[in-house]
């Protein structure tokens, strides 16, 4: 029986960013990839760098050029299936579109994951993977990816039918941001070295605090660290289909070899398990396989 894995994303490009690595692993090990993108990406850089709430904004225009993108990104990394839930993106914490009509913040909680369990019922995925519950670093349509997942599970368990086999969240390890840090202080600008210094000095406070950093889990939260260097190019080139926006131009910025030492290996914690595959794990399909 072929196996499924279906990755539950907030917006165009985060397919490529946080599991790249795993779908196109996937594929080419002959196992079912479903990418479901929750929003339109609308509140991303429009041409030539403009940014929401710039008056050159066109929000309609943005989404379109990014459906685009994210089909691209698709079948760079061999998906089978993109399902859109079709929210309109939420922009980030705080500004006025996260309370716009259509907004994925802004819609409740159980209408989308109503919207998820039907699909997830009509692909039977193996294995689901998601953001952790800060939604990776707080942005709003990643927390609410998170929690339409987790209520669309809920929705599955109390049917009592079908239900995957492994559930986990994506996330990038603390030590990662100790990495990011030190290719800035490489090859960054003087300005971004600066900003580097500032928020390492302020995690390394916060940890001393015995405080959560804003951004990823600790190392030892993780369960299952994929080695996906082989697939780099690939996970590369998906990124660069999404080339309206700046932050993929930052990474992409690296070259490959850089690329593949900073995001060559992607992490999740493990949520839900039924085959007793112990931890830590090198493989989401760990026994299933």
């Amino acid at each position: 029986m072929t196996l499924t894995l279906m990755a539950v994303h907030a917006h165009p490009d985060d397919e490529a960013t946080g599991t790249g690595g795993v779908f196109a692993k996937a594929a080419a090990e002959g196992i079912r990839t479903v990418l479901v993108t929750c929003t339109d990406g609308r509140c991303g850089d429009g041409p030539g760098g403009v940014k929401p709430g710039d008056a050159e904004h066109d929000p309609e225009a943005v989404a379109v050029v990014r459906k685009g993108e994210l089909e691209r990104s698709a079948k760079v990394l061999g998906l089978d299936h993109v399902e859109r839930l079709g929210y309109h993106d939420s922009g980030m914490m705080g500004w006025d579109t996260n309370k716009a009509p259509g907004a994925f913040w802004n819609v409740p909680v159980a209408e989308s994951a109503a919207s998820l369990a039907e699909l997830m019922l009509r692909h039977r995925p193996d294995v689901v993977v998601t953001y952790d519950s800060n939604g990776v670093y707080g942005h709003p349509d990643h927390i609410q990816a998170y929690r339409v997942t987790v209520a669309a599970l809920e929705q599955l368990k109390a049917a009592g039918g079908w239900y995957p086999a492994k559930v986990y969240w994506s996330s990038p390890p603390y030590s990662q941001m100790k990495q990011w840090g030190d290719l800035t202080r490489e090859f960054g600008t003087e300005e971004e070295k600066a900003e580097v210094e500032k928020y390492e000095a302020e995690m390394d406070q916060a940890l001393a605090r015995g405080e959560r950093l804003p951004m990823g889990l600790p190392d030892d939260e993780l369960t299952t660290w994929v080695d996906v260097k082989a697939w780099s190019q690939q996970k590369f080139d998906a990124l660069a289909a999404h080339a309206s926006q700046s932050d993929s131009a930052m990474m992409l910025g690296l070259g490959v070899e850089r690329f593949t030492v900073m995001m060559g290996v992607e992490t999740f914690q493990r949520a839900h398990d039924t085959t007793g595959a112990p931890v830590p794990e090198a493989d989401l399909f760990d026994g299933l396989r």
